[in-house]
Order: structure tokens, then C-alpha cells, then sequence
């Protein structure tokens, strides 16, 4: 009875009561919201609302700094399993675009809400301040979104995801800029660019050592990790970037999604992606939850006036410039205005930025608790923002007058147009690339070496000379890569032709060589007397120059297992993502036929996918067998993987007509054998013709699957079309035989 009595009285921790309401509120809210058939982050705000401190008819949460700190794991793990889905390539990718698109709202946001912040008389410090602010859409409400709305395979989220990278990047620079500015109360350009080179310095390291290590880390390890203790071995490598993130003095957030990135690179990503989930959904829960409670409903009638001014420049402001900077960097309209409306919120990194104000006294106390309800308010029209901007795009089509339309659809058309690259631009970036890359190992290493090596033999008497040795072991090859290494060589030889060419050429060399010198002689001064550094570097140049095969086999090794780790997911699958491959809105995806599938046998003449569905098969991949540009009479087979060309609509549709004859549904996939070309026609022989007497399926061995005409647009048209004189082909196939084609 004692024992009883006893356990009656024990105190359970605020933490676990606090976490306990909130998720049995968030159960009850999102169940309801999934009745009403609404996304289910709204659900979570409701019950944030609920559970808050403002609402006094319900069961409240003790204490909000546990729920606050639950919340920044769950912006970790969201962060995570971003980069978990979206590696540095698919990045690369969309680089262009997104950095436009980001930049574009960034400065127009910036200015637009200093304007209005001036214009509320607010004054210069807090208006400025919320210009950045505003300028900063939020990456966890636009992924929770996109997942309750299942648009995340779509062709404009890619660009929306990237250029919320390039968002956060940017707001760690402007974080540094606003700090300048009210300590100093003028902007330092010097202290801006410091930082600038730091975060690329850092960017470097992460990316290169962690795709030299993890990825290795991983593979050797395969055999010894049951899912439990993946699943913690990669907890703990995010976590542990977010350390390092964070001591550095930036975004832990950042560094999560940094990791996320490294190990989207290994062949495990999609396994661990699928262990992180329920974690990722678990604490991105708790965050939701904690942005519900700061809706503070006295708050909002108190400052109702500013918090509907501000909410209207967020969804309008950023939905506009948004939209013009994907237009700037050459994507469709729609797409564009479906990138613009996804844009149109603010979240954690406008918290975090009016908490900076906040921290340095020289904002006033309303401006936050305002950016909490205008965040609160923009998180629940995101997901209407989202659902409404394919309508909303074909609207805009139909009333814009339509030589509008059809200047933005030239100009989609020729920047998409324009893959190709002049030789005199992949040389430079070559350079550029070689010279950032190894300049950055060098010289983190040399600092590592200086800061652990160096005092571990300070007992020694000959410990600088040993610290020294070591350092310029480990660096030689990248010494060489940085001096020597030939890069771009068929651009280079064919720029050496030109006269105009050479000088510079023969001057980034030489840059180069003095570069190498430069780091052998801050190596040795970091060790040594300027005297002695000055015989040293001598003597190292004596043996640079006297064991160059032997440098040149390491630096190979090192970059091959390098190459090996990046290309990893790639090679081990035998696929990558064909965006390249199709124009306009157009995408390619990847289907497995199932074993009981009841296509299986049929020739593609028999499917008739073209006819009833638009879409084109690019080729089927039979085991270690593809074909390419496939016949109509190719037929089938079971475990075949075949590459559709088609618009998101049509995919879907397709992916319906196959689960309906038991077929699953894969992730994209490349093949390096064919290629996209645009092809204005001109040769009088095909006009007048059909695609098919034409006979360019067999010369090109492709696929016709687009044409403009007169500004229309005929994704994947029927091979009974007839060309016309001025019409813009768009074909898929090989490569050299496009080329010729071209060139005829």
C-alpha cells in the first residue's frame, strides 16, 4: 500500500508532460485536418495555438523553452533529410536558376520592406532590419508542403529547393552585414568579404572531406551496421557537422543540410533517408507546434494594422519578384509563377534575425512578436499558395496579352537552348575550380598541422623540423595538382590555336606556379625563421622537382577514390536524373515492369502510350542492356526499366495506368548516350513531310519530342505531323549523330 502511495506523489518532469500535449494535440488536430482533407501543417498550427500559453479553455504548455529547444532539433533533422534528398549535384543543377531566382527576391524583398518599414515611420534601424527579414522564405514550411501535397518529384521544386539553399546562404552574409551595421552604424565591405571567403572556405573542407571519408566510412562499415545502429551512426554525423557549424559561426541548420548532402553522395542515401523519416517527422512536428504557439492573438489585434501590411508584401512581395527572377534565369512561366507562390512565407531564419536585432538593442520590442504572426499567418497560406499556382499560371497565360506570353516563351526557349559552353569559359572555370579546391586543402592543412601536430612534438628538439616534414608529405600532391595538373586540355589546346588566347593561358599557369610558391613559403614560415624558411623552401623545391611521377601517382590515387565516392550512387545504380533531356515542361522519368505486370510482352505499338497518354518511351534498359530511341515494335519484358518523356500530368497518369497493371514506380534515371538538341529547320527536304517520312528518328536514332510553331508548343507530337518551314524541332538522341545533323 506504502509502495503505492509512494508513486502517487511523483513529480513527472514539465519536459515529458509538455511533450506529451503537445503531441496528443498535434494527433487530434492533424486527424481531423486530414478528415477535412487539408494539410496537415496546418493541423500542427492549430494545435500549437491550442497548447500555447494564449489559449486559456485548454490544457497548456509549462515550459516553452524545452518545446523551443525540441523545435531546433526538428529544423535540424528537417534540414537533414533535405540534403538527404537533394545532394551538391542535383544543386549544381539548378545553380543558375536558383541563384537568380534567390537573389532577385532577396534585393527587390530587401527594399521593398525597408520602403514599408519607412514608410510606417518606423524609423532606419528597424526598417532595415525588416527588409532582410522579409526577404527569407522558409525552407521547413515549404518541405512540409511540398510532402503533404506530394509535389516534390515536380520539375519547379527542384529550382524552389535550390534557391532556398542559396537563401540561407545569403542570410548567414546579411546576418554578418546587419551586425556591422548597428555596432558600427556604417557597412564594412572588408568584414562582408571576410566572410564570404570564410563560408566558401568552409564549404570546401566539409564538401571534400566529407565525400573523401563518409562515403568510405560507410562501404567498409556496410557489413557490421544493422539499421539501428545506421540510422545512429548517421544521427550522429549530422549532429556532429551542426557542432562544428555552429562553433564556427554559422547556421546549424546549414551544417545539418551540409551533411544531409555529403551523404546523398553514398550508395546508402535512400536507406538512411528512409530510417531518418519517422525522426524527421517526429521533431518536425514539435516545430510546427512551437510556431502555433507564438501566435499570440492580443498581439495580433494590438499591431493588426502592420501585420495585414506585412503579410500582403510577404505573399505578394515574394511571389513577384520570385516569379521575375525564374523568369530572368530563363524558365517557363509557368513554372516560374509555380516558383514564385511556393516563395511567398517567412520562417525560422527571419526568427532568427529579428532575435539578432533583438540581442544588439537597435530594434524596437513590437518588431518580433509582429514577424511571429506575419510567419504564422504566411505558414497557413503557404500550402493554398502552393495548390492554387498551376491554376493561377494558366490564368496568367490566358489574360496576359500574348505577345507577352510569346517573348517569355522565346526566351525560355533559347536559354534552354544554350547547353553548350565556349571553350574559353570551361577552361576558366576549370582553373578557377582547381586553383579554389587545392587552395583550400592546402592551407587548412598547414593550420591543422600548426594548431595539433606542432605541439604534440614540442618535447622533441628537432619537433618544428618533423611538424614540418609531415605537413609537406601530405600536401605535396595537392602542391602538384595546384602547380602542374593539366585541366580542360582538348579547350586549352584548341585556345593555344588562337593567338588572342595564349597570353592569358601562359599567364594563369604562371599564376599558378607562383601560388605554389607562396604556400610552400607560408608553410615554412608558419615553422620556421624567415632565414631558415627561405634554405627550406629551396630544398623542397629541389625535391618537388626531383619525384614529380611519384607525386603525380598520389595525387591521382587521392582523386580517383574521390571521384569514385561522388560517382558512387551513380555507378552503383547505373543512373542519374534526365532533365537535360526534355524541353519545356517536360520531364523524364523511370518505370520498373513488374514480373506479373500485364504489359509485359506487348510492343509499343500495341501500348499505344504515345496516342492515349503524350508520352514517349526514350529506351528500355534490359540488365546490363540499353536501347536507346526503342522501335514501335520493341516489345516488353518483364523487369524491364524503361525512361518516359512527359509532363508532370502525364507522368502521373502513366504511373496510375501502370500501378493499375501491378507496376511500381522508380526515381529518375540518366543514360550518358543521348542528348537533347534544338533544331531550327531549315533544310528544304524535311518540309512538307511527316516526322515520320522524314526519317529523322533514323538519322538521329531519337525522338522527336517537341515542336514550335508560330509560339505554340507540341510536346511529344504524332508521327503523322507535318513539318512546316521555321519550325523548331526538339529531338533526343544520340550525340554525334545530332551533331551532324546540325551541321549539314
Amino acid at each position: 500500500m506504502s509502495f503505492f502511495l509512494a508513486a502517487s506523489v511523483v513529480h513527472l518532469p514539465d519536459l515529458i508532460s509538455d511533450l506529451g500535449l503537445i503531441l496528443v494535440t498535434a494527433a487530434i488536430a492533424v486527424l481531423i485536418f486530414r478528415l477535412l482533407k487539408q494539410p496537415l501543417v496546418l493541423g500542427y498550427l492549430v494545435a500549437g495555438f491550442l497548447a500555447g500559453s494564449e489559449t486559456r479553455f485548454f490544457p497548456t504548455v509549462k515550459d516553452i523553452n524545452s518545446v523551443n529547444v525540441w523545435a531546433e532539433i526538428g529544423v535540424i533533422f528537417l534540414l537533414f533529410s533535405l540534403g538527404l534528398e537533394f545532394s551538391f549535384k542535383k544543386l549544381m543543377k539548378v545553380g543558375g536558376t536558383a541563384s537568380i531566382t534567390a537573389v532577385t527576391q532577396i534585393i527587390g524583398m530587401v527594399a521593398l520592406g525597408y520602403l514599408v518599414g519607412e514608410w510606417m515611420d518606423w524609423g532606419t534601424m528597424n526598417s532595415i532590419f525588416l527588409g532582410v527579414i522579409l526577404s527569407i522564405s522558409s525552407t521547413t514550411i515549404i518541405l512540409k508542403t511540398f510532402d503533404e501535397l506530394g509535389v516534390k518529384a515536380q520539375k519547379f521544386a527542384g529550382n524552389v529547393l535550390g534557391a532556398l539553399i542559396v537563401q540561407d546562404i545569403l542570410a548567414i552574409l546579411m546576418m554578418v552585414m546587419l551586425s556591422t551595421v548597428a555596432v558600427s552604424q556604417h557597412f564594412s565591405g572588408t568584414e562582408l568579404l571576410q566572410s564570404v571567403l570564410k563560408l566558401m572556405f568552409f564549404l570546401i573542407i566539409w564538401f571534400v572531406v566529407g565525400i573523401f571519408f563518409i562515403p568510405t566510412l560507410l562501404k567498409k562499415a556496410k557489413h557490421l551496421l544493422t539499421d539501428e545502429m545506421l540510422l545512429i551512426v548517421s544521427l550522429a554525423l549530422c549532429l556532429l557537422m551542426v557542432l562544428f557549424a555552429a562553433n564556427v559561426g554559422f547556421s546549424p541548420a546549414l551544417g545539418a543540410f551540409i551533411m544531409g548532402s555529403i551523404i546523398a553522395e553514398t550508395t546508402q542515401a535512400e536507406h538512411i533517408e528512409h530510417l531518418v523519416k519517422p525522426v524527421k517527422d517526429l521533431f518536425g512536428a514539435v516545430f510546427f507546434v512551437s510556431v502555433g504557439m507564438l501566435i499570440d492573438p492580443e498581439m495580433l489585434v494590438k499591431h493588426a494594422f502592420p501585420v495585414a501590411v506585412l503579410t500582403f508584401v510577404v505573399i505578394f512581395g515574394q511571389s513577384i519578384f520570385a516569379t521575375i527572377g525564374t523568369l530572368i534565369s530563363g524558365q517557363q512561366l509557368k513554372q516560374s509563377v509555380q516558383t514564385g507562390m511556393s516563395l511567398s512565407q517567412i520562417g525560422e531564419f527571419s526568427f532568427i534575425i529579428a532575435t539578432l536585432g533583438m540581442t544588439l538593442k537597435v530594434t524596437s520590442d513590437f518588431l518580433y512578436p509582429i514577424i511571429v504572426a506575419v510567419s504564422a499567418i504566411t505558414t497557413f497560406t503557404t500550402p493554398f499558395m502552393v495548390k492554387f499556382a498551376t491554376p493561377f499560371a494558366i490564368y496568367l497565360e490566358k489574360k496576359l496579352p500574348k505577345k507577352w506570353v510569346k517573348r517569355i516563351d522565346r526566351y525560355s526557349a533559347n536559354a534552354q537552348a544554350i547547353s553548350s559552353e565556349s571553350n574559353w569559359r570551361i577552361v576558366l572555370k576549370a582553373y578557377l575550380l582547381q586553383v579554389a579546391i587545392h587552395s583550400t586543402i592546402i592551407v587548412s592543412i598547414i593550420i591543422l598541422s600548426s594548431r595539433f601536430v606542432l605541439p604534440m612534438l614540442n618535447k622533441s628538439e628537432f619537433a618544428h623540423i618533423i611538424a614540418a616534414l609531415i605537413t609537406l608529405i601530405i600536401i605535396s600532391p595537392f602542391l602538384y595538382a595546384l602547380s602542374l595538373r593539366r585541366v580542360a586540355i582538348v579547350q586549352v589546346n584548341e585556345l593555344l590555336k588562337e593567338r588572342k588566347y595564349r597570353g592569358p593561358i601562359i599567364m594563369m599557369v604562371f599564376l599558378r606556379a607562383v601560388l605554389t610558391l607562396v604556400f610552400l613559403g607560408f608553410l615554412l614560415n608558419v615553422f620556421f625563421s624567415p632565414g631558415i624558411a627561405f634554405v627550406a623552401l629551396i630544398v623542397s623545391l629541389i625535391i618537388f622537382w626531383m619525384f614529380p611521377k611519384k607525386l603525380t601517382a598520389r595525387y591521382y590515387k587521392i582523386e580517383q577514390r574521390f571521384i569514385k565516392n561522388l560517382n558512387g550512387r551513380e555507378l552503383a545504380k547505373a543512373k542519374r536524373s534526365r532533365s537535360d533531356l526534355t524541353p519545356w515542361d517536360g520531364h523524364m522519368a523511370t518505370f520498373d515492369i513488374a514480373r506479373e505486370s500485364n504489359i509485359a510482352g506487348k510492343t509499343l505499338e500495341e501500348l499505344q502510350l504515345r496516342e492515349d497518354l503524350g508520352i514517349n518511351v526514350a529506351y528500355i534498359k534490359r540488365g546490363d542492356v540499353i536501347i536507346n530511341i526503342p522501335s514501335k515494335n520493341e516489345r516488353i519484358f518483364p523487369g524491364d526499366e524503361i525512361g518516359i518523356i512527359g509532363t508532370d500530368l502525364q507522368v502521373k497518369e502513366l504511373k496510375l495506368f501502370l500501378a493499375q497493371n501491378e507496376t511500381d514506380a522508380k526515381p529518375e534515371l540518366k543514360d550518358p548516350d543521348i542528348v537533347l538538341r534544338q533544331i531550327y529547320l531549315k533544310n528544304q527536304s524535311y518540309i512538307g513531310k511527316s516526322i515520320r517520312d522524314s526519317n529523322l528518328k533514323e538519322k538521329t536514332s531519337g525522338l522527336v519530342v517537341g515542336i514550335e510553331r508560330n509560339g505554340n508548343r507540341f510536346l511529344n507530337p504524332e508521327s503523322s505531323m507535318i513539318l512546316s518551314d521555321g519550325d523548331i524541332l526538339w529531338i533526343v538522341g544520340n550525340k554525334s549523330l545530332l551533331n551532324q545533323l546540325t551541321h549539314n
